[in-house]
């Protein structure tokens, strides 16, 4: 029994060596990352996300997965993007690398989401609200009671796409002849919208009630419709609501100044070169927007 006991103790505190030593060499490698891009941390130290903004200013949240023998065992990766990238690990390797090489491969699917928000701002897309960063298929009303699916190629996305017709036999058995009869006319310099038109032989509708909304919307903050006209605000000076919560469900509209300036008045809001990051005043939902030095 003595025996027993000792060996508990030893293992036990062997244990308790090993987890202090992880946890030692995580938040050592936090500090790298940069505490003000963290998001959450697990207690046990399982998992650890980051938020990574990408040069067009799209907030994009990483989730590295932590495996117990980490960092001998590389990690596992999850993020809101059409397809992951391959990690490279090594026995030196640190999560700042995992970042690094996250904000290499966000790099790479640029030109696919400006395709895709060229499609969701110029044509008629069913269920817009639902759809994700990783999202590659759109479908989209094309009139007469039928629509196109578009399946986008995130490595190729302003190449001809797949697509599928849906609605009656006779109306997409037309519309099927005129893509296979025109399909050559697609050109990759061209905006969707335009090579859909070539492609069909007439002009798609585009978003609903955007003449109707094109109203000017009040600010969630400053309850006003446009920016009072002030030197001090540069270029934005008179202008109207310009950041939109992206939780479907609140959709509030702000001016990115009046945005600014309250999370600033917020003790939790955090900062990152000239990116406020913090929570919605209306959803609580998170929130990132970018800040410019006034004169």
């Amino acid at each position: 029994m003595l025996f027993k006991f000792v060996d508990f103790i030893v293992d036990g505190s062997m244990n308790m060596a090993v987890s202090s030593s992880f946890s030692r060499t995580i938040y050592s490698e936090i500090e790298e990352v940069g505490w003000e891009h963290l998001v959450k941390l697990a207690e046990d130290l399982s998992f650890v996300t980051f938020r990574v903004v990408d040069k067009k200013e799209r907030v994009h949240v990483l989730e590295i997965i932590l495996d117990k023998s980490y960092p001998n065992c590389p990690p596992s990766v999850s993020a809101d993007v059409p397809y992951l990238f391959n990690l490279e690990w090594s026995a030196n390797s640190r999560l700042n690398d995992v970042v690094k090489q996250f904000r290499e491969h966000l790099e790479k699917l640029q030109h696919f989401w400006s395709a895709v928000e060229d499609i969701d701002q110029s044509l008629w897309v069913f269920d817009s609200a639902q759809l994700h960063r990783a999202t590659s298929l759109r479908r989209i009303n094309i009139g007469n009671d039928c629509s196109i699916i578009l399946f986008i190629r995130a490595n190729e996305p302003r190449s001809l796409p797949e697509c599928r017709f849906l609605g009656s036999d006779k109306y997409v058995n037309m519309l099927r002849d005129k893509w296979r009869r025109n399909s050559d006319k697609w050109s990759k310099d061209k905006l969707f919208g335009e090579n859909l038109a070539n492609l069909l032989e007439f002009q798609l509708p585009g978003p609903p009630g955007v003449e109707k909304n094109d109203q000017p919307i009040e600010c969630g903050i400053c309850y006003s419709q446009f920016l009072p006209v002030d030197d001090e605000l540069g270029p934005k000076s008179g202008g109207r609501t310009d950041y939109t919560c992206e939780n479907s469900t609140c959709s509030k509209a702000f001016h990115s100044v009046c945005l600014g300036d309250w999370l600033r008045s917020i003790t939790t809001t955090r900062q990152s070169f000239d990116v406020l990051f913090g929570n919605c005043p209306y959803c609580s939902q998170p929130v990132a927007v970018k800040i410019s030095t006034r004169k």
